[in-house]
């Protein structure tokens, strides 16, 4: 090799070498993978005795929607909640398995979880996957040093804010909380200003939509507000029905009971029961 091949550094800038891979497996008619989209609407915000999260119950499969109550508010320890967006079966197994490691912690101290240490575990475990876990979240809890707020991304980066948004419908949200929040809230204002934000996100992103779900967190109590505000109701019904004509008729049930024989030898000698 010669001296200049050795001297000349490498030079610097985008690799376009991937898209040639990809344009030359399009070309011999490889399906290339598709972006998902998917959609969700969640918030947060501290008010003067706790944290309210708050969630939409839309759940997609890129066009479709999947399921129409899905709950996104996911439970931490009793003093921690947490709303999850992106990918479902992310977002699940990320809270539930820090959720455990939370409880195990609890049961070593005897202590109640600080909402910072479930914001450390759960940023370390996205950080590692570099985005590749899809789950966005507002973690929000009140423990011995009060309430906190926090926002976690997908590639382990967070926020610590007195509100916060996210989800594809989180700009929405953000409208409304920009315009009405002010410090000081009282537990019902706060709950009407995180339906408002909801319902921002429901009606104005095709990703979010159904009810409204909310949790109310103050020291040593919390309020799950399960289906609190169903903005959908299904008003048109086919005066058709549902109507199934043909059914499969039972022609005959029989039951035969079981009974249990165990042999226990006392003596030699052998009983049954």
């Amino acid at each position: 090799m010669s001296k200049t091949a050795i001297d000349v550094p490498t030079q610097g800038g985008f690799s376009f070498d991937l898209c040639r891979r990809n344009d030359m497996l399009s070309k011999k008619g490889v399906s290339l993978p598709s972006f998902l989209k998917t959609g969700t609407t969640i918030v947060g915000l501290i008010f003067q005795d706790g944290v309210i999260l708050g969630a939409d119950t839309r759940a997609t499969e890129g066009p479709i929607v999947a399921d129409k109550n899905c709950e996104k508010i996911h439970y931490m320890a009793p003093n921690i909640y947490c709303c999850g967006a992106g990918t479902a079966a992310d977002t699940e197994a990320v809270t539930d398995m820090v959720s455990s490691q939370l409880q195990l912690h609890r049961y070593h101290t005897g202590r109640e979880s600080r909402v910072v240490t479930a914001l450390t575990l759960l940023k370390k475990h996205l950080f590692s996957y570099q985005g590749h876990v899809q789950a966005a979240l507002v973690l929000g809890g009140v423990d011995v040093t009060g309430p906190h707020l926090h926002t976690i991304y997908p590639h382990g980066s967070t926020d610590t804010l007195p509100f916060a948004t996210m989800g594809s419908g989180s700009l929405a949200a953000m409208a409304m909380f920009e315009s009405k929040y002010k410090e000081g809230l009282t537990r019902d204002e706060g709950i009407k200003l995180v339906v408002e934000a909801i319902c921002s996100g429901i009606f104005n992103d095709l990703g979010s939509g159904s009810n409204v779900d909310v949790c109310v967190i103050t020291k040593g109590h919390k309020e799950y507000l399960r289906n609190h505000l169903l903005p959908n109701p299904r008003t048109y019904v086919s005066s058709k029905g549902y109507s199934f004509t043909k059914k499969t008729e039972v022609l005959s049930t029989k039951i035969i009971p079981l009974k249990e024989r165990v042999e226990v030898i006392e003596g030699g000698d052998a009983m049954e029961e």
